[in-house]
């Protein structure tokens, strides 16, 4: 099988207030738009994309129809996490996890979109000797 895309479909209650939460925050524009299905892509790397689905649409399989998305962490990797944290903090959105840094390679920080979907915006660093050993060849953070 050869996959040709990937990404996250985030169901939802608020199909309209969770895509805009996402265009607004993350950068995001809409490339489809309906009532019920919203397709997001990074307006500056197309290979990024989101989509948001109405949990209780009829595409959705009658035993999972009306369930919304929960133990989910999306990860978003910046190329500034300290700039990120400022933003999004001055915007009002809950910051769970404090920006700080991790000794397996991650300067990060977490907050939540309306659904309660975690994000975690993370700046890759270099991590400790320990951590260091653990990486593949050529996936080590530079």
């Amino acid at each position: 099988m050869k996959v040709t895309s990937y990404y996250p479909v985030i169901m939802t209650g608020d199909v309209a207030g969770t895509a805009a939460f996402y265009q607004r925050h993350f950068g995001f524009v809409p490339l489809f738009t309906s009532g019920w299905y919203v397709h997001l892509q990074r307006a500056d790397d197309p290979s990024v994309n989101l989509a948001v689905l109405d949990a209780s649409h009829e595409t959705i399989p009658a035993p999972a129809r009306g369930q919304r998305a929960q133990g989910l962490l999306l990860n978003f990797e910046v190329e500034d996490a300290d700039a990120a944290h400022d933003r999004l903090r001055a915007a009002g959105l809950p910051i769970l996890l404090p920006l700080r840094d991790e000794a397996f390679g991650q300067r990060h920080f977490i907050t939540a979109d309306p659904n309660g979907v975690l994000i975690d915006v993370i700046k890759p660093i270099p991590p400790s000797a320990e951590y260091a050993a653990q990486y593949e060849a050529g996936a080590l953070p530079q």
